[in-house]
């Protein structure tokens, strides 16, 4: 094999279409473009969703709802996964490092959801009633 024996792998490279070069290639006159109309011509093609000028279907529709640029700061945690940590005092630092919540958070909350057996002192880390109370019968507590 020599350097200049080399070439691509049959199938490998495509001969480029070329249109608009006479009615023998097949592909002369309207180069493939169909007749007349905004496709047609050169330069003229329209943004993404745009219906002809009719009102487009996203403008249609009505707004609503609304998404809170701060929840990405909450998170929640829940009583299972305080169980499953396993550690006598719980804080937002320990709850980064166990990836029970996102390293963005500033604000967490204990939700009660499952059970808690062991006793844990939550320190700058909210709770609902009920998830107070529950951690407050496994003989823990809520700084």
């Amino acid at each position: 094999m020599e350097l200049n024996g080399i070439k691509p792998a049959d199938g490998a490279k495509h001969a480029r279409r070329r249109v608009g070069r006479g009615i023998g290639s097949g592909l002369g006159k309207t180069a493939g473009r169909g007749h007349k109309g905004q496709k047609s011509r050169a330069g003229g093609y329209h943004k993404v969703g745009f219906e002809g000028g009719q009102m487009p279907l996203q403008r249609r529709l009505p707004k609503r709802g609304f998404k809170s640029q701060l929840l990405k700061y909450n998170d929640e945690v829940t009583l299972s996964s305080l169980q499953e940590l396993g550690a006598a005092d719980v804080d937002l630092l320990t709850l980064k490092q166990a990836g029970l919540v996102g390293q963005l958070v500033k604000v967490v909350k204990v939700i009660k959801t499952g059970e808690l057996t062991i006793p844990v002192k939550l320190n700058g880390i909210g709770a609902t009633a009920g998830a107070k109370a529950a951690i407050e019968a496994a003989g823990g507590s809520v700084a």
